[in-house]
């Protein structure tokens, strides 16, 4: 996708391969009904004929994938031509890659940030942010303490009960960041539908990334913290 495209959301007007008749977009040819290629520079987003916003509903969506899982299905086409036949099967493939990358929120801001060039696929800051400095390195002096313990056979149960308490309350900081990350995802969409301000749709985007990055790196405190609970 160009960028005046990733910005605008808008793609140019098509030509049906089939019939020539020219129409906005789609799946399908308004005028002949021939299954179309995906068009260049589409997204996900516009798979299912969407603006890129992140407020989406989820029943929508699913009835809209379940909708063009029937369409594009390639039992509809087992009497056509080859190119249908294939174009059938890689519309497949991409409904499938796009539900899976807008059906939950947080896939769905990784995406529009990646679209966007914010954010490389699988792209995460693991730093500590600095109000959680001292919280992380007394997790941390607990941890090692947790494995010598198990390690010298010693007992564990106050280092567990402790190590415990310290992952609710990770897990209670995850929760806040998802709230804000809804929050952020609120104000990008308000700054998509306002009039063109590039300032506020990068800090909006800006935002977002920020959020995901402290995302990753509580959810992974968590994780880490069940995993040595786990094994102790």
């Amino acid at each position: 996708m160009s960028v005046t495209q990733a910005k605008s959301g808008s793609l140019p007007a098509l030509q049906c391969w089939s019939c020539q008749a020219a129409f906005p977009g789609g799946h399908f040819c308004p005028a002949c009904g021939k299954i179309q290629p995906l068009p260049a520079g589409a997204d996900y987003f516009s798979f299912f004929e969407w603006p890129q916003k992140l407020s989406i509903d989820d029943g929508a969506l699913e009835s809209r994938f379940l909708k063009l899982s029937w369409k594009l299905h390639p039992d509809n086409f087992v009497r056509a031509s080859e190119f249908e036949r294939n174009l059938s099967l890689e519309r497949s493939s991409q409904l499938n890659d796009a539900y899976r990358a807008l059906r939950e929120p947080v896939s769905r801001v990784e995406y529009l940030l990646e679209l966007r060039g914010v954010r490389k696929e699988g792209q995460t800051k693991q730093q500590a942010p600095p109000e959680l400095l001292e919280e992380v390195f007394e997790l941390n002096e607990s941890l090692d303490e947790l494995r010598e313990a198990r390690a010298e056979g010693g007992d564990t149960a106050a280092l567990r009960e402790q190590l415990a308490a310290a992952q609710r309350n990770f897990q209670e900081k995850l929760e806040e960041v998802d709230r804000d990350l809804a929050a952020a995802a609120r104000e990008w969409d308000a700054a998509l539908e306002a009039p063109a301000d590039e300032t506020k749709r990068k800090a909006a985007l800006a935002k977002l990334n920020e959020l995901l990055n402290r995302r990753a790196y509580i959810r992974n405190l968590v994780a880490g913290v069940q995993k040595e609970l786990t094994e102790a």
